[in-house]
């Protein structure tokens, strides 16, 4: 019976940890498409259509597809940090460039 329990904690522990790991790094994507969402408004030339609440949230939304892309691929942790970079970056540029012919 005591054995069962001990299982029972460590099986938990174990699920617990993973958890917590799958949503650190979830916030740590979030967080680098925010700043990726920042720096895209500054590269990209002209005026931005896209509001700043709306670069910041596909920026968001571009790391986080990047970063599933790059762990379905089993790549590393540096190539699915790029990977996530690359894909919030490529998001913003597209949607913003696709906005600003539309309004212009």
């Amino acid at each position: 019976m005591v054995l069962i329990a001990l299982l029972v904690v460590v099986l938990l522990v174990i699920i617990g940890v993973a958890v917590l790991g799958l949503v650190l790094k979830l916030l740590w994507l979030a967080l680098v498409g925010l700043v990726i969402g920042a720096l895209a408004r500054l590269v990209l030339p002209g005026q931005q259509q896209l509001g700043v609440l709306a670069t910041a949230l596909y920026g968001i939304g571009g790391s986080l597809v990047g970063g599933l892309i790059a762990d379905a691929l089993n790549f590393g942790a540096i190539l699915g940090f790029v990977t996530a970079v690359a894909v919030a970056a490529l998001l913003i540029a597209v949607i913003g460039g696709t906005q600003r012919r539309n309004l212009a």
